[in-house]
């Protein structure tokens, strides 16, 4: 009897240790950012928006282009309907991914009382997928505003809120297009995503 007693405080303690340890392999790993462009995306424009993502996520993939899910079309407004395409590819990544769809088709999603707002991205946060869409951007700016629509979203899937810093990539775009402010991310916003293996050398 005594030993099974000894046996069972033995397996309970090995059991604790490895929690522990899974626990801490899961918050060491590096999320690999899958760029996924679809099929309207010059692969010149997904190139250059890549090598910015690739400054602060160091293990950045591009995919082949795919078509959008067969769900995402809204007939009504010739639009694609983010939230469609963000299950979608939430539903196809992987451990350790997180899938950032580009675009420069018109998205929407439900906002509110309003079933059809007008977008520049979405992310679940936290998630494993994101849409980025440089549709309502500056033309003569498209890569680098549309960078900055993807790094915003990104941030969501790592669990960033909007921010009330003006100048800081998760700012809120409050219906408009902010992006010419933003410079970076804010002191609070870095930590955070130091914390999740972001790269800010």
């Amino acid at each position: 009897m005594r030993s099974l007693f000894f046996l069972l405080i033995s397996l309970m303690i090995l059991s604790c240790d490895k929690v522990d340890i899974d626990k801490t392999e899961e918050a060491d790993e590096e999320v690999t950012v899958l760029i996924q462009p679809l099929q309207d995306m010059r692969s010149a424009d997904v190139a250059a928006i890549a090598a910015q993502v690739k400054k602060f996520c160091p293990k950045v993939r591009i995919l082949e282009p795919v078509s959008f899910p067969a769900n995402a079309y809204y007939k009504p407004r010739n639009r694609y309907r983010a939230d469609s395409i963000i299950k979608h590819f939430q539903s196809t990544a992987r451990r350790n991914t997180v899938i950032l769809a580009l675009t420069g088709k018109d998205i929407s999603a439900t906002k509110g009382k309003n079933p059809d707002f007008g977008l520049m991205g979405l992310a679940f946060r936290p998630g494993k997928a994101c849409v980025a869409s440089s549709f309502r951007l500056n033309k003569n700016k498209k890569n680098e505003q549309h960078f900055k629509v993807a790094i915003h979203e990104l941030g969501h899937t790592q669990g960033l809120p909007h921010c009330p810093q003006k100048t800081c990539f998760m700012k809120d775009a409050e219906g408009g297009n902010p992006t010419d402010e933003e410079t970076d991310f804010c002191v609070k916003c870095k930590s955070h995503l130091k914390n999740k293996n972001w790269n800010f050398n």
